[in-house]
């Protein structure tokens, strides 16, 4: 059972910089109620203004009618929701609850990737024709998302229903992580295939998670004999089909993948910043509703569970967040046909092993026209389309995950197009 310590808990990750959000802006509205004041020395006609809303330029009324009592007000309303972003953070630093599945037993191992058995981890009688299934989950965050609590592991879903699901688990980068880029990873998956397809003596599916599922398409790609079906769930294909949100990628893609060069690897604060900014306020409001949790409900020990996966990231292999930074988002290789992976382009619409595209159409992190380029005109000619109304991490182990996302996949599994 994997032991997670308090003092482990560094979350919500980076904190320095969703604290420093929270109190620039709510420390700024006495001052931006100082600037609107016509009375001000501040407060000079500025003519990109002239055509705003009455509204936006003049103080409320209640300010209007006795200012200093307003600015008080706003002291302490600012002071209050710090308070309770600060107990939020703490209820959850302290908060008793830990993953309590044990890991799966390793059956093959390279580098700091291992490959882990889940049939064997569950205690049930595998049938010896059960079919395995590869699950490949992103190198952003670890695997224990498709494996997080008992009901809400999408792995052992798929075990209990008659499969013999295998998932990789990426590790920390080490010493020989350090000059792979996203071609090598393929290329360690395909190996890790290889053994799966030596115990079964014929090709197997395989399912793709995030980034897990845009290197499966390279998988069945550079192995197209030993892959039976490929299923990619929220998987990035076409970098460049909506760029919403990628404002801080674009400025500092560049200098971040040289320091990923530089440093070796890009660190996981890092990488949680890039998360950061496309919703700044996401982690902020997340805690200020978990401080008014009841601590010993349910609720509060899933949100502590999801929040101990989600800031206990590894780090990016150097040229992998290369890749990733320039190549992908840069350059869109994957979308234009051009990400090379065992010396040769990764070409969806030449893929023909049946595929499932499953595409969340609450994805903020994976844009759902990215996704969609996998069944468009130069994707999968063999892919079944499945659009979810869920976001990218509650299709895995959101409330309605088992009946919306899970079982459609499994289904589609048993449905005969698995070859």
């Amino acid at each position: 059972m994997p032991d997670m310590p308090m003092t482990l808990r560094q979350g919500p990750r980076p904190l320095p910089l969703h604290l420093t959000t929270a109190l620039l802006s709510w420390g700024s509205c006495e001052l931006g109620l100082t600037l609107s004041n016509g009375a001000s020395p501040s407060s000079k006609p500025d003519p990109s203004l002239a055509a705003a809303p009455p509204s936006l330029l003049t103080p409320p009324p209640e300010a209007q009618a006795d200012p200093e009592r307003f600015r008080a007000a706003l002291r302490r309303e600012a002071a209050a929701r710090l308070d309770r972003l600060a107990a939020g953070v703490l209820a959850y630093r302290h908060h008793p609850a830990r993953r309590q599945l044990d890991d799966p037993p390793v059956v093959w191992a390279e580098g700091a990737t291992v490959l882990r058995d889940v049939g064997a981890a569950i205690g049930v009688s595998v049938p010896a024709n059960a079919m395995p299934v590869l699950v490949v989950p992103s190198l952003v965050n670890r695997w224990e998302v498709l494996d997080l609590a008992p009901g809400k592991s999408f792995v052992r879903a798929l075990a209990g229903q008659g499969f013999r699901p295998l998932i990789v688990d990426w590790g920390t980068p080490g010493p020989a992580e350090r000059d792979m880029d996203t071609a090598g990873c393929v290329e360690r998956l395909g190996r890790a295939l290889d053994h799966v397809v030596a115990v079964r003596s014929r090709a197997v599916p395989v399912i793709g998670y995030c980034m897990g599922g845009t290197l499966v398409v390279a998988l069945a790609a550079i192995r197209p004999d030993k892959v039976s079906a490929l299923a990619a769930l929220a998987a990035p294909w076409d970098f460049h089909a909506d760029r919403s949100g990628q404002g801080m990628l674009v400025t500092l893609g560049p200098a971040l993948a040289e320091l990923a060069q530089q440093a070796g690897e890009l660190p996981v604060d890092v990488v949680q910043a890039l998360f950061y900014s496309l919703d700044p306020w996401l982690v902020i409001n997340k805690f200020l509703r978990f401080a008014g949790m009841d601590m010993g409900s349910d609720a509060a020990r899933d949100f502590v569970l999801l929040e101990d996966w989600l800031n206990d990231g590894a780090p990016l292999p150097g040229p992998v967040a290369r890749d990733c930074l320039m190549g992908w988002y840069g350059e869109n290789l994957p979308g234009t046909g051009r990400w090379m992976v065992a010396g040769s382009a990764v070409r969806p619409d030449r893929i023909a092993t049946p595929a499932l595209v499953v595409i969340p159409a609450n994805d903020r992190i994976v844009p759902p026209l990215s996704a969609a380029a996998l069944v468009g005109a130069r994707g999968l000619p063999n892919a079944t389309r499945l659009d979810l109304p869920l976001g990218h991490i509650g299709m895995m182990v959101g409330s309605s995950a088992a009946r919306r996302c899970w079982q459609p996949v499994i289904e589609w599994l048993r449905s005969g197009k698995v070859r």
